[in-house]
């Protein structure tokens, strides 16, 4: 049984499209039906003994491109779920981080996120972030370049694990739905000694349920960072 609690998990949300194709739906459905999954395993991390951070790939610097109406569409789903989602970001005690590229989002859509940040900061219990046009290479590459404009010649890895945006902690879980096997530039730096698990769960089908048992899968393995 491992000897790491899980305090990081990350999330790759995969198959809203699939979902709502064998279903004879437009993509925008499968997108809400998603959406809806966020929130569930979202309560069900906040209420986990050692989970403290859960970070979700939600739009990646690649989605934009998708067809503008599905971009367009995901900016409004965006901004309707952090409206909606306050009141259970409160209730949870669940404090919301976004990283990424925000600067590439509307006006509007860029103060919903900075209020809902602030309105929850000061919660406790659990940290859910949100990778918003994020990229891996592109987190690690601006994070080198602040070093190298702070005057900093030679840079160690602690300064560079500092200078992300997600510098909550390394990851120790990863987990993929759809059946994809792979990491998509999702947190380069942060997956360096994750345990990886796919699911063929379709994320829209993806419940607390599957996750407790994919974290007990996680509980029994040996983690060696390296070691022996």
């Amino acid at each position: 049984m491992t000897e790491t609690p899980l305090k990081h998990l990350a999330v790759i949300m995969d198959g809203n499209g699939r979902w709502a194709k064998e279903r004879g739906l437009k993509r925008t459905k499968g997108h809400e039906q998603g959406a809806e999954v966020i929130r569930d395993i979202t309560t069900y991390c906040a209420n986990h003994a050692t989970i403290e951070s859960l970070t979700f790939y939600a739009f990646s610097t690649e989605n934009w491109k998708r067809p503008k109406l599905e971009v367009d569409f995901l900016m409004k789903l965006l901004d309707r779920y952090l409206k909606n989602e306050l009141k259970t970001y409160q209730k949870d005690n669940v404090r919301f981080k976004a990283i990424g590229n925000l600067e590439e989002f509307s006006k509007p859509l860029q103060k919903r996120i900075k209020e809902t940040e602030e309105a929850t900061k000061d919660n406790t219990k659990l940290t859910q972030i949100l990778a918003l046009n994020y990229g891996g290479r592109a987190e690690i590459t601006t994070a080198v370049n602040q070093l190298i404009s702070q005057g900093k010649q030679q840079i160690t890895e602690e300064e560079i694990s500092n200078a992300l945006q997600t510098p909550y902690s390394d990851i120790d879980l990863l987990v993929r739905t759809s059946g994809e096997e792979r990491i998509s530039n999702f947190l380069l730096w942060q997956l360096s000694y994750a345990e990886f698990i796919f699911t063929p769960t379709l994320w829209p089908d993806f419940t607390p349920k599957e996750l407790a048992s994919l974290i007990k899968n996680y509980e029994q393995r040996t983690r060696r960072f390296g070691g022996i």
